[in-house]
């Protein structure tokens, strides 16, 4: 049997975190070696809250929980997503507090810990601002080319953005780390709006998760009703887009996605299209902004039937 793969699952928690702590949990191709928390959905207190009560939920509290970055890099974040996630995070229908505390080291330092002492080994896995990547990256110049893979929620090369009409909520949040990001020297994957608004789960896919009848499971049925009830009134879906979780399904069924590859560069000015995250599309493929970067992969389609059942049949355990 192959051995799991290790991740570092960078989140947010966040509604649709969950739903991808629990998948990757629930995923013996997997190997969760830690959880690093940053803000994003809510503030970093009530992530990393959240981040300890949801592995306890599941029964790992083993898992280490290392508290991350409370502000980009800038230092101007202020404005959680509550009215996507609730202001706890968890739908406004809270979660049990957890026994356990973060451990004594911030992200960053966790990171590099990790990935240095498992030379390509870790895969990170992050589905909310890139702040803590970033400050590894920083801390550690070597990090990158010591990494297995970057498996990142967040972008969009070719679509629209949802935090504004330009960019996604995960680079927005952080354009200046972003940047940094999808210059690493290690490979990359983007499951970006590009293919996170093209898979859906339907209010009846969610009614199935209602009937698990484990722990994990009961927790999500409380907490999706106010995801749901966001995505009626913002998008008109009878069912959620599947984003964080787009990228704990790439890890285990990379041959459902189609993509393209090119150079990523990040809007880090001050206009309407701050955040966008820009390939290295066209005539212009040689300009010195894109030159010597790594070739991102930019998840365009997936086989999106398949990947809902992959993860309802992963969280019915």
């Amino acid at each position: 049997m192959t051995e799991p793969r290790k991740i570092i699952l960078d989140t947010d928690p966040g509604v649709d975190d969950a739903m991808a702590i629990f998948y990757a949990l629930d995923s013996p191709e997997l190997e969760v070696v830690g959880l690093t928390t940053v803000y994003g959905n809510a503030h970093t207190e009530t992530t990393t809250y959240n981040a300890l009560a949801l592995l306890e939920l599941a029964g790992r509290p083993d898992i280490p929980v290392a508290r991350g970055a409370s502000t980009n890099l800038a230092g101007t974040f202020t404005t959680p997503a509550d009215f996507v996630h609730g202001k706890d995070g968890q739908g406004d229908a809270g979660i049990a507090a957890p026994t356990g505390r973060a451990v004594d080291e911030d992200a960053a330092h966790f990171i590099v810990r990790t990935v240095m002492a498992a030379p390509g080994e870790i895969t990170l896995v992050p589905v909310g601002p890139l702040t803590n990547i970033a400050l590894a990256m920083q801390l550690e110049p070597r990090l990158t080319q010591n990494l297995r893979e970057i498996v990142l929620m967040g972008g969009s090369a070719f679509s629209h953005g949802n935090a504004t009409p330009a960019a996604e909520a995960n680079v927005h949040n952080d354009p200046e780390a972003a940047d940094i990001v999808f210059g690493a020297a290690c490979p990359i994957t983007m499951a970006g709006l590009d293919v996170t608004e093209k898979i859906q789960m339907t209010s009846a896919d969610l009614a199935r998760i209602g009937t698990m009848g484990n722990a994990k499971a009961d927790q999500l049925a409380r907490i999706l009703p106010f995801y749901l009830d966001f995505h009626a009134a913002v998008d008109g879906l009878d069912g959620i887009h599947v984003h964080d979780s787009t990228a704990i399904s790439y890890l285990l069924a990379p041959d459902a996605f189609t993509w393209e590859e090119y150079a990523i560069r990040v809007d880090t000015g001050s206009s309407f299209s701050r955040g966008t995250t820009v390939p290295s599309t066209g005539t212009k493929d040689t300009d010195k902004a894109w030159a010597g970067r790594t070739a991102v992969r930019i998840l365009t389609g997936a086989d999106a039937r398949r990947l809902v059942e992959l993860e309802l049949s992963r969280l019915a355990h």
